[in-house]
């Protein structure tokens, strides 16, 4: 993964961001990692339904499943 310190990252930030690859951009401080920088997903419409028939609801999914004996006082 590329590095690039964060003075130079601050000079040319417009421009590393019209250049972010798949992998992303590790920002460094004296030497020392301290942010990821990753390209954004273009769209999250394509999880929606993405497990359609692949889950199985099991009970009642609203209950934990513990049933309460309270005690009028």
């Amino acid at each position: 993964m590329k590095t690039i310190a964060a003075a130079k990252f601050k000079e040319q930030c417009l421009a590393i961001l019209d250049n972010v690859g798949p992998e992303g951009i590790i920002i460094t401080k004296r030497g020392k990692p301290v942010a990821r920088l990753m390209p954004a997903r273009q769209s999250n419409g394509d999880l929606i339904g993405i497990m359609k028939g692949e889950i199985e609801i099991l009970g009642d999914i609203s209950s934990t499943g513990v049933r309460w004996e309270a005690e009028d006082c």
